[in-house]
């Protein structure tokens, strides 16, 4: 391998581990602060939650335009992306009433879902043979940015006493990668990177996979959205319930480092989910009967498995296609369906939060759906998609 190789290697990762951290603060920035956001803004339970809702839905109705995204190619579709991201972090540190805040929840929310878009698709292309790694470092970044901002955010803000400032420091990160990927994009142009369209609507795999992302991970958005929240009605402080989800996040990137890394090893996805789905369920299960006594353990139980499942979902994804190309818009679809149910997530928990006066039904809720998962996980036979393909699986348990 000559040094310019080796260069354009590293500058590949770096770029990966950049696009990751701009990923996340959109969503996690918020709920330090909501406690500000509320009073100065008047919001209720309800409408704050469109603040982590609203990006989520864009990401899911922009992904779902996969095919159609096409035409702006891998290296402008994320340029653009990051470009959004800038512009609402920007409007979030000039503005500080309802209506617009809720508008820069969408606009981030277009640029975060173009890029998750694309990405995976440069991914299965640009890391062949170390797609599973990739994964995971994209993973891992993406987690350690929500971590970043949870536990940064409220610290920003107290220094500089504007609430404004904690939401809208994130476009300082934002801009270095937008500079950094026009300076040394990992994709190629429009026309390299258009390919052929497939219709996953009528794919029963394809459903399955989007449902199944969608559901393990849904959990997050809610965790996001509602723990600092939750031991603040413990009696926490804001300072500290926001490092709960940096806690959170340190076991998220250690797990899409580790559980990808044992992946690559395997062909079979299957046992490293069900044992990031279990821990899941040990951690929401501990927050409903002990939440006082042990948080760390049940919060890193939960970031672990989190972190796992993401990663692995998304490895899933992109095993079911050879083509670097189909891969992406198969991963672009998992994701638009996936995170319109991630989606529900934050609003059904602050739902249930004013209807019970408590978090602990939307821990429940949560642990139950992790386990109807690790029923689902057993589908993932890979003789069911790898030697039959996407179009027509077997979805007997293997």
């Amino acid at each position: 391998m000559t040094r310019t190789e080796r260069v354009q290697g590293a500058a590949g990762w770096l770029l990966l581990v950049v696009l990751g951290l701009n990923l996340r603060p959109m969503l996690s920035s918020v709920s330090p602060l909501l406690a500000e956001i509320r009073s100065a803004t008047g919001m209720g339970f309800q409408t704050a939650a469109l603040l982590t809702t609203l990006p989520v839905i864009c990401m899911g109705l922009v992904a779902l335009l996969g095919n159609r995204l096409g035409v702006l190619g891998e290296r402008r579709g994320i340029a653009l992306g990051l470009s959004l991201i800038v512009a609402a972090c920007l409007a979030r540190l000039l503005c500080g009433q309802a209506g617009p805040l809720l508008a820069t929840a969408l606009l981030g929310g277009a640029g975060v879902a173009l890029i998750q878009a694309f990405l995976p698709g440069v991914i299965k292309h640009r890391f062949e043979g170390r797609v599973a790694v990739a994964m995971g470092v994209y993973s891992a970044s993406l987690m350690g940015g929500g971590g970043l901002a949870a536990l940064f955010s409220p610290l920003l803000a107290h220094h500089f006493e504007h609430w404004q400032v904690g939401l809208g420091f994130w476009l300082v990160p934002a801009s270095l990668a937008l500079l950094l990927w026009l300076l040394w994009p990992l994709a190629g142009s429009a026309s390299e990177a258009a390919g052929r369209a497939s219709n996953f609507l009528r794919q029963r795999r394809a459903w399955l996979l989007a449902v199944y992302f969608g559901l393990v991970n849904c959990g997050y958005m809610s965790m996001v959205a509602w723990l600092p929240v939750y031991y603040l009605q413990l009696g926490w402080s804001p300072t500290r319930s926001g490092s709960l989800l940096a806690f959170m996040t340190i076991f998220q990137v250690l797990a899409a480092l580790l559980m990808p890394a044992l992946a690559q090893r395997q062909v079979d996805r299957r046992p490293l989910l069900s044992v990031s789905l279990l821990a899941q369920a040990v951690g929401f299960v501990g927050l409903v009967w002990l939440p006082l006594e042990y948080p760390a353990l049940w919060v890193a139980l939960i970031g672990f498995g989190l972190g796992a499942c993401f990663a692995l979902s998304l490895i899933l994804t992109l095993d079911h296609r050879q083509d670097p190309r189909e891969a992406g818009q198969l991963a672009a679809f998992v994701q638009g369906v996936g995170f319109l149910i991630n989606a529900v997530s934050p609003w059904l928990s602050g739902w249930l939060r004013e209807l019970t006066g408590s978090f602990v039904s939307a821990w429940v809720v949560l642990a139950v759906t992790v386990m109807l998962m690790l029923g689902i996980t057993r589908l993932f036979n890979p003789a069911s998609y790898r030697t039959q393909g996407l179009e027509e699986p077997a979805l007997e348990p293997g």
